[in-house]
């Protein structure tokens, strides 16, 4: 083998040692990528993607709630199950089973996905249908919801129709028949 052989042969040599250097740092700096890209998915954003599956939550004072996840908006969401329907407050929401391993960045939800907890408080309070308040605390009332404040459901109980303010962050969820 002649000099110049061997030279091109070590400088071959030292640059697929190169090549492989760098491919290993390469795929650190991807995982990396990785790992800090979805640091910015939220859990919205996978339930978001979930639309349309059947799904469990964990929520506070509730326990587990099982249903098809109908909708998502701003703050909460909508579980379909047999006679019942579940609004949820996402953030009572402890545990999720069964979601899209793909999200959806809130900035391509639709518009209606923007409308928060109040807004979908007016829905039930428009029906004026019986409903179950289920709170954080784990307790529950069954009323007819009347008014939306800015931070609060305004409801009647029992057979003397009683007001009530209930105010939002006390709720986890609210039950209604179709």
């Amino acid at each position: 083998m002649s000099w110049e052989s061997e030279l091109f042969a070590l400088l071959d040599d030292l640059e697929g040692r190169a090549e492989a250097v760098f491919d290993a740092d390469r795929q650190v700096e991807v995982a990396d990528r990785a790992r800090g890209e979805y640091a910015a998915v939220t859990a919205a954003s996978r339930l978001m993607a979930s639309v349309g599956s059947t799904l469990v939550l964990g929520v506070t004072g509730v326990g587990r709630l099982s249903g098809r996840l109908a909708t998502v908006g701003d703050g909460w969401c909508l579980l379909e199950s047999d006679q019942q329907e579940w609004l949820v407050r996402q953030d009572a929401v402890v545990a999720i089973s069964g979601a899209s391993p793909r999200s959806v960045p809130q900035d391509a939800w639709p518009v209606t996905a923007r409308l928060g907890w109040a807004s979908a408080l007016r829905g039930i309070a428009e029906w004026a249908d019986p409903c179950r308040l289920l709170m954080r605390d784990g307790s529950q009332y069954d009323v007819v919801a009347t008014r939306v404040g800015q931070d609060f459901l305004e409801v009647e109980v029992g057979e003397r129709r009683e007001q009530v303010l209930i105010g939002f962050t006390a709720m986890a969820a609210v039950r209604t028949r179709r």
